[in-house]
């Protein structure tokens, strides 16, 4: 795109590569899990995406600076010698909605110049649990806007694994969900950058699938990210990282919000939350 700029550092062989989608999202699931993968992978960063109306900032990891969009490559080994090539876009920044087309579409352009296969956008859906009962039932009766699921409870001590719903912009991608056993999403609205990649995937005969996992708006969630990883195992060929560290940094995070709570109560002593997050 003209406004936007993919400079490489280095030329890779990208076909039948799969990408995924970095950018931020509900409780910063997509950013966590590619965080997550280029640590665990050892990933090269072969490339950044620029433009001038990105953020004038250097993001500074282990004493060097990185641009704000950036991607990398790596390669899953399987047996006898097979592999298979990944691509990961990571951001830290939430785009304006005026750029959020002009970077998919760049993306896209990107990636169908590279033969690459397919690309994999991880985002959340909201979970609303601070809504009193009746308000509640209410919604129930008349319909809440999707994509929005309230919790079994609201207890952070007993919060249930996130459910991961799939959907996608060809039919090869939802015949990889059905066998991965990830059930469809059937209906409500995914906006931000999700949304406008499962259009132009459309359009352009690309594809391009979406993993919906339930996951808490105003923290970063990292068990949601982990159960997105978890469900990309059935999705890539070899793709099998040790989550442990992951789901550590979840059980982190859910013991120090569970403090909050407490320090929260009524003539409690109130602070700022200093949350954990992986990468």
């Amino acid at each position: 795109m003209e406004d936007i700029e993919i400079f490489e550092y280095r030329r890779l062989d990208l076909r039948d590569a799969v990408i995924l989608d970095g950018f931020p999202s509900v409780g910063l699931v997509s950013t966590i899990a590619a965080s997550y993968i280029v640590s665990s992978l050892d990933m090269e960063l072969i490339g950044v995406m620029d433009s001038v109306y990105f953020p004038t900032v250097s993001v500074v990891r282990d004493g060097e600076p990185h641009h704000p969009v950036r991607f990398y490559a790596g390669d899953l080994e399987g047996p006898d010698g097979d592999w298979t090539r990944l691509v990961v876009f990571l951001s830290e920044f939430q785009p304006p909605s005026n750029l959020i087309k002009m970077i998919c579409n760049s993306i896209l352009d990107w990636a169908q110049d590279q033969r690459c296969s397919c690309l994999i956008s991880p985002e959340g859906l909201v979970i609303e649990g601070e809504q009193p009962a009746p308000q509640k039932k209410k919604e129930k009766e008349e319909g809440a806007e999707a994509p929005k699921v309230d919790p079994p409870g609201t207890d952070l001590s007993n919060q249930a694994e996130s459910q991961i719903y799939g959907l996608s912009s060809m039919p090869s991608g939802k015949e990889r969900l059905e066998r991965a056993k990830v059930p469809l999403f059937p209906e409500g609205l995914i906006s931000g950058i999700p949304g406008v990649l499962l259009n132009e995937g459309k359009k352009r005969d690309f594809e391009v699938t979406c993993l919906l996992a339930e996951a808490r708006d105003k923290i970063p969630d990292a068990r949601a990210a982990a159960r997105i990883l978890e469900t990309m195992k059935g999705l890539i060929p070899y793709f099998n990282i040790d989550l442990t560290p992951l789901y550590a940094e979840a059980d982190l995070l859910e013991a120090k919000l569970k403090g909050m709570q407490a320090i929260s109560k009524p003539g409690g002593k109130k602070t700022g939350p200093n949350l954990p997050m992986y990468g």
